[in-house]
């Protein structure tokens, strides 16, 4: 960290110091010493933009285009997470780049978002763990990461001012607590606010989100950047807690800094406490250092690639691919792959390996021969049916044939939503067709966003879910089609049946300039296992080439609600491979809906063929609350929680019910408390139902009893208040009541009432 006495600095070169001094650059003052910092995309590799600045992802460098964060959460493995961050901090510090824009940790709330590539899961937990591992391992490299969008940046539609409405317990639970846990765990250099607004105020001028919880509650101790030109008032901004302005406006908002304090709207201080924590980050590699080891990272991209595809479907065995077979290749994605999204983390690869290059690499050596038709042009172009009856003519001579299909640029990209699930249709007339004359069908997927089964999945035999595998990605398809590599993924997001079925569908992505998060906690697996909507492929799901059992479950409560599980994982298969230990908890009923379950740990095992393990996971206070909004924190209902295993969101193998303590909280009544509230209060329920019934004259008649009865009912929702009004009944008659809610002495309210 560059050490600067601040009384040197004028107040115009402090303002200075907040704002960029162009796209990707902070201002340097050279005569105190302090340096410019480079700035760049990511977070799969480094975007360093040589020439024009854009952010489009033009006239980048070259780098190591990693697997984005759509297929990095589908291995589960925080070790690919990590590895992949380190290998990013590795090149940013050989380029020089003091801060790497990511990793990306919204929700996926729709399946629709077309930034849906760039982010991890619709589970938190997933999300945050991943993110974690990441963070860490890139900043023990030197530079420097930047969470991001904070907060509730879900859609790309109207992104740069649609005002996100979320209640607070949705966004505890949902989409604040992986950044929670980055910030907790990773100690990020920055944290990048989004463009939207959060409740009606933008998140770049949000106190609540960018000082009340991200410092005081989190304890997070670094600068707060903004989103590209997500700064709508600079000093508003700056006053919520927003550090640095990114890209600079050529000085017109350090102007405006400055004149807000001469006028007294801002403290010098305030500025002084931002520029400092920008200072903190010149302790960041400036100078380009080391080089990039560019055959060993291909290598890397590669190796975790093929721990991120998910293998959906494998009936009658068709994969792995056997020797000695005639194999059909089809699909255009087959020699000119998708392996990354479009938008501002588009890399420029060093290199891209083709699927129909690595198969046809690998088929040698097991006898296979391999041909090639492109069934379908990616832009639409050419003649379809032509294309088509090419692609059908291959299949026909082939003993199994391996279809490449999924969405280009065109159809997802950062800057726009998808308007459907559906493939492209003439890739799903191409499948059908192909399906209808060939033995054995592979599907192999290229998206980034979820993309429907449906009209074709009956259709063939095996599904393999790539998502963007970076630039190594053929070659890690190719090692999981032939068996070099056993597939290990499991979905980090649901497959629905139908996009009519998703929770947010009738709030997403909302309309005049307003998205409401109608659907609350129930956001995907939540949600359609809570309601019981059926899904193609769950939450969690992922098929192997060998075969496990888990057994031997055992929970204890460890403490005041918290719990230890163990439980033993067999690999009874005929070879190695890899298997993801989900534990869900079922919470106890309480007064708030909660979801029917909710992935609270878990850990990827490799083991080999016979081996067994016994896998221990701990559960946090946390694992077991909600977010009480009337206390304004975490609460544990008191009763039995249910802990699961699960193969997936919806298989649950095995459970265990553990009673916890909880928290019992005594609410502190008021005349404005409903009937319900004060029948339903642990200490005054009972007093105050037996002072209504000494009330009524003769209340111990049956029929009179049940008409009081009826009448309580009848009033439930009612503020006592009102109810206190209509009999006519002196306020002053619950005053003790009253003082006993608040804990007074108990002594005179039983005569009282």
């Amino acid at each position: 960290m560059t050490h600067v006495d601040l009384s040197t600095l004028t107040l115009e070169q402090k303002a200075s110091l907040l704002s960029g001094l162009d796209f990707w650059r902070t201002k340097p003052i050279e005569e105190a010493g302090i340096p410019s910092l480079l700035l760049t995309d990511g977070p799969h590799g480094i975007r360093l933009q040589a020439e024009a600045t854009d952010h489009l992802g033009l006239n980048a460098s070259p780098a190591t285009c990693f697997p984005p964060a759509v297929a990095v959460a589908s291995s589960w493995n925080p070790d690919v997470a990590a590895k992949i961050g380190a290998a990013v901090g590795q090149e940013a510090r050989a380029l020089g780049v003091a801060i790497n824009l990511g990793p990306g940790v919204n929700i996926k709330r729709s399946p629709l978002c077309g930034r849906n590539f760039e982010y991890y899961s619709e589970d938190p937990l997933l999300t945050g763990v991943l993110a974690s591992a990441h963070v860490q391992a890139l900043q023990a490299e030197g530079p420097g990461a930047s969470v991001k969008h904070f907060a509730a940046n879900n859609q790309e539609t109207d992104r740069m001012r649609v005002n996100a409405e979320v209640d607070e317990r949705t966004l505890r639970e949902i989409y604040l607590p992986a950044f929670e846990r980055v910030v907790k765990e990773a100690q990020p250099a920055t944290v990048m606010s989004a463009y939207n607004k959060l409740n009606g105020v933008y998140a770049s001028e949000n106190p609540w989100l960018l000082t009340e919880v991200l410092r005081n509650e989190w304890g997070f101790e670094g600068a707060v950047v903004s989103d590209w030109g997500a700064v709508t008032n600079r000093v508003a901004a700056l006053a919520a807690g927003l550090d640095l302005e990114m890209p600079g406006r050529d000085g017109r908002t350090d102007a405006e800094l400055v004149q807000a304090v001469r006028e007294g709207r801002l403290s010098e201080e305030q500025v002084d406490v931002s520029v400092r924590r920008v200072l903190a980050l010149t302790a960041r590699p400036a100078p380009a250092a080391g080089e990039i080891d560019v055959e060993a990272h291909h290598v890397l991209a590669r190796e975790v690639a093929a721990e991120c595809a998910v293998l959906l479907k494998n009936d009658r065995a068709a994969l792995p691919l056997q020797q000695n077979r005639r194999i059909a290749v089809i699909g255009a994605f087959a020699t000119a792959p998708r392996f990354q999204g479009g938008g501002s983390s588009h890399i420029n690869p060093i290199r891209v390996d083709s699927g129909l290059e690595a198969i046809e690499q690998l088929a040698e050596a097991r006898g296979c021969t391999v041909s090639f038709a492109p069934g379908y042009s990616l832009d639409g172009s050419g003649d379809a049916a032509g294309l088509r009856a090419e692609a059908v003519d291959a299949a026909r001579k082939a003993e199994v044939t391996v279809i490449f299909a999924g969405l280009s640029e065109r159809e997802e990209s950062e800057g726009f939503d998808r308007a459907t699930l559906d493939l492209p249709a003439l890739q799903v007339q191409l499948i059908k067709a192909v399906a209808a004359v060939s033995p054995c069908t592979v599907v192999v997927l290229s998206n980034g966003g979820v993309v429907s089964l449906e009209g074709w999945h009956d259709d063939v035999d095996a599904i393999l879910e790539g998502w963007l595998l970076g630039q190594a990605g053929g070659g890690a398809t190719a090692d999981l089609l032939f068996g070099v590599a056993s597939p290990s993924g499991r979905l980090a997001e649901s497959l629905p049946f139908r996009l009519q079925d998703t929770p947010s569908y009738l709030n997403f992505p909302g309309e005049q300039g307003h998205v409401r998060y109608g659907e609350g906690v129930m956001v995907g697996y939540r949600a359609y296992e809570t309601i019981g909507v059926p899904v193609r492929y769950p939450f969690g799901h992922g098929l192997t080439y060998t075969s496990f059992e888990m057994s031997d479950l055992i929970v204890q409560v460890t403490g005041k609600d918290t719990a230890g599980v163990s439980v033993t994982v067999t690999n009874t298969g005929d070879r190695a491979g890899a298997q993801v230990v989900q534990v869900y908890v079922s919470p106890a009923s309480g007064s708030v809906r909660r979801p029917v379950r909710e992935l609270r740990a878990f850990q990827k095992v490799a083991l080999q063929a016979g081996e067994s393990r016994v896998v221990t996971l701990e559960l946090d206070r946390r694992a077991f609350a909600y977010y009480d909004v009337l206390q304004h924190g975490w609460a544990v209902t008191p009763g039995e929680h249910r802990v699961q295993i699960g193969e997936n969101a919806h298989v649950i193998v095995a459970e265990m019910a553990v009673q916890l303590e909880g928290d019992v909280t005594q609410m502190v009544l008021s005349l404005d408390s409903t009937m319900s509230e004060w029948l339903g209060h642990p200490v005054i329920g009972q007093m105050f139902r037996q002072g209504l019934l000494r009330a009524v004259p003769q209340a111990d008649d049956p029929e009179t009893k049940e008409r009081l009865e009826g009448l309580i009912r009848m009033t439930e929702s009612m503020p006592l208040r009102r109810v206190l009004s209509f009999l006519k009944v002196p306020e002053d008659t619950v005053a003790p009541l009253l003082a006993l809610s608040r804990g007074a002495a108990p002594g005179p309210v039983a005569a009282s009432s």
